[in-house]
């Protein structure tokens, strides 16, 4: 029984009839990982991490979640410039490790894309009632959560809506998509440097004071938890088989957007702190209520469109990445291979793209969700961590592979970058970690009763 039975990297990808569409370029893939980068991050995430974990010392925790980021995505760079196939981490440690750890990783990232959407969806619901009360608009309390009895909620409607109308956009094309998220990317960029703009002038350096409340410890692990806005460039890398040019663009657009999103959080950080003092930014819409605090009421309200536009460019990013997933873990076997079909007419993997967006629609319309973004976190930690390590591997195991962007300095930058996300993971909760394995241990139940007898490896003896 070879569980590490490697895919050769001169497979072929698909299928004449499963292929994907080659039509995305260096700015559309830097505009969809702006897209999913910045969103909850700024506009949920911020408020709680400071709060709770790193006081007015956020900026570091961005500083340190960034620095693993950057580690990271020069392994990722590297990868998705030599394997340009849809998968991400799955794909590339296939080829470096063998099935086993690809179907554990594979698994991991289901849970990664899952988990964050289904979350994203349920913030992306409650700014979107926030505008509709601003109108004097109400859902009835039954649609507007998921449930709980306590509350009277049975059914977040919104969430459910906001989800089922991105999986039908994805269905259209990758082209639409890009163009649809260019768009809102626009909007939410426009709002930030607004807020950042108009912040700077009602920031007290005093509330800087004290910088360290929860010390050290404070600062990683809000670094540890702020992770979670950081998914965005995985997600680009499960879009290699719609590249024109992937050697060239996929390192461009990991790159890019990284270094713009990371800029723009730290940015974003320290007004906001400067603004507020951190025990009161314990709220859900932390942007906004940072200029309610200092009367711009007109400005706060446009916030909460720039972050209705910025949470539905994470959505649409991570049900992008959670469908190409599913369509390239399906291709190899793994999964049921009807869920790689690709349409003839929009290129796009419908049957995958209606199972996810139906799957989350479903989670997210039902069941509460107030701490999973962890289980986000980690999941992306893990994923990130294994690609590094994937570097020194195919290094070894294929010197002369061409290679069209290569990590600086091996086998250090890639030790550094597991090294970080590893003390990163380490930092997270026990509940978290319990949640973690549990997934995993079903994951292995699902490839020893399926997957492994189905592989495609069995049928290329």
């Amino acid at each position: 029984m070879d569980l590490f039975r490697k895919k050769p990297l001169s497979a072929p990808a698909s299928a004449e009839g499963d292929k994907l569409s080659k039509t995305l370029g260096a700015l559309d893939l830097t505009m969809l990982g702006v897209g999913a980068i910045i969103g909850t991050g700024i506009f949920v995430m911020t408020g709680v991490a400071a709060a709770e974990h790193a006081g007015p010392a956020l900026v570091l925790s961005f500083v340190l979640a960034g620095i693993a980021c950057v580690l990271s995505a020069l392994c990722y760079s590297e990868f998705a410039s030599t394997i340009p196939v849809s998968g991400s981490a799955y794909a590339y440690s296939y080829v470096a490790f063998g099935e086993l750890l690809a179907w554990i990783l594979g698994w991991d990232l289901v849970l990664e894309y899952g988990v964050a959407a289904a979350a994203v969806g349920s913030g992306w619901s409650g700014y979107f009632q926030g505008l509709l009360d601003g109108f004097g608009l109400h859902l009835p309390t039954a649609l507007s959560g998921a449930y709980n009895a306590d509350k009277g909620t049975f059914i977040n409607l919104p969430a459910i809506i906001i989800i089922l109308l991105i999986s039908f956009l994805l269905t259209r094309g990758v082209k639409e998509t890009a163009r649809f998220n260019a768009i809102m990317v626009t909007i939410k960029l426009t709002v930030v440097i607004l807020f950042i703009v108009t912040g700077v002038f009602y920031v007290k350096p005093e509330n800087w004071t004290p910088f360290m409340p929860f010390g050290l410890h404070g600062v990683v692990n809000g670094a540890a938890t702020v992770f979670f806005a950081y998914i965005g460039f995985d997600a680009l890398s499960t879009a290699a088989e719609e590249v024109k040019r992937p050697q060239r663009d996929l390192p461009i657009g990991i790159i890019s957007s990284l270094a713009i999103c990371t800029v723009l959080y730290i940015v974003v950080s320290l007004v906001l702190t400067g603004i507020v003092p951190y025990q009161s930014l314990n709220v859900s819409d932390p942007v906004s209520f940072a200029l309610r605090f200092v009367d711009q009421n007109m400005i706060a309200g446009l916030i909460s469109v720039g972050a209705i536009a910025g949470m539905t460019t994470v959505l649409l990013v991570l049900l992008f990445g959670q469908t190409r997933l599913m369509f390239a873990i399906s291709r190899d076997g793994l999964l049921p291979q009807t869920l790689s079909k690709v349409s003839s007419k929009t290129h796009t993997p419908v049957r995958s793209t209606w199972m996810v967006g139906g799957i989350i629609a479903v989670v997210t319309g039902f069941v509460p969700l107030d701490r999973l973004a962890n289980l986000t976190s980690i999941g992306t930690l893990f994923a990130f961590l294994v690609v590094s390590l994937g570097v020194i591997a195919l290094r070894h195991t294929h010197p002369n592979l061409k290679r069209g962007f290569t990590v600086p300095w091996v086998p250090v930058i890639p030790l550094l970058s597991a090294a970080a996300c590893g003390y990163l993971m380490y930092n997270l909760g026990t509940d978290t970690w319990i949640g973690f394995v549990i997934w995993l241990v079903i994951g292995l139940i699902i490839y020893a009763l399926y997957g492994y007898k189905r592989s495609n490896l069995n049928h290329n003896k």
